[in-house]
């Protein structure tokens, strides 16, 4: 069975992640998939893509046990690559979001035009906890869609947030009972799927090319500050710790 699933029902695409016994964590084969996925050529008759999970949770992000024999290097990420993917298909997406949408899934979820969720579900970065910094690009779209104060508190502190605190800060479109969660999301999903596409191409493009200013900032400063956060000796520290389920011991190396 595929770790990510595609099916199509008229103008509607769903993608489905599909590693519950992993919390849908992000494996390489995952983002290959998705990468291929989300950089497919529309057809005139597509007018949105929908973003589910299987099992309790969305996403965990990248798969930490994968990521630990990988050497970290400057270059883009697999993750972003899939991000910038979404951010540049030309159809709406729709992420609908049960249990823990965490690092790599929480930014996947904003990725999306709408996220709908469940009462119960929660988002966070916790990078800052496990020895690693989010790139230029991800913490881009996290100030895009949550403002600079939500975001270093997103980011500084690392510790999940309720969907209802998501919803309040207005970074995600909505938030709903869990026995309503795919209900609330099909009135989305319907909407978009009646509405005009050529209307939404153009809607989505001019607003991620309105907000796109910041990738003009000289930032390779930035990225060398990451690099080295993300090749550190306390992310080795970090990442181990959260697999071992314990504290871990930062020493700043």
């Amino acid at each position: 069975m595929s770790k990510v699933e595609v099916s199509n029902e008229g103008p509607i695409k769903t993608i489905t992640l599909n590693r519950p016994e992993k919390r849908n964590a992000l494996d390489q084969e995952m983002l290959n998939n998705l990468y291929d996925i989300f950089s497919e050529k529309v057809s005139a008759a597509d007018r949105l893509i929908v973003l589910k999970a299987n099992g309790p949770s969305f996403c965990s992000g990248i798969d930490l046990a994968e990521r630990q024999k990988q050497p970290s290097t400057g270059a883009v990420s697999p993750v972003e690559r899939v991000f910038h993917a979404m951010e540049m298909n030309p159809l709406p997406i729709v992420s609908v979001v049960q249990g823990a949408a965490i690092a790599g899934g929480c930014e996947m979820a904003l990725h999306s035009e709408f996220v709908v969720a469940a009462q119960t579900a929660k988002f966070g970065m916790s990078l800052a906890q496990i020895g690693l910094a989010p790139s230029w690009f991800l913490t881009k779209k996290l100030l895009e869609v949550a403002g600079p104060v939500n975001t270093r508190e997103i980011l500084l502190l690392g510790d999940p947030m309720p969907s209802s605190w998501m919803l309040e800060k207005g970074i995600i479109s909505r938030v709903v009972a869990d026995k309503d969660l795919n209900q609330e999301a099909d009135k989305i999903i319907n909407r978009l799927a009646i509405n005009a596409p050529l209307s939404l191409r153009a809607m989505k493009a001019v607003i991620i090319r309105e907000l796109a200013f910041r990738d003009d900032i000289p930032h390779d400063d930035i990225d060398q500050l990451v690099t080295v956060a993300r090749s550190s000796k306390d992310a080795r520290e970090g990442i181990a710790a959260r697999l071992e389920k314990r504290t871990p011991f930062f020493t700043g190396e």
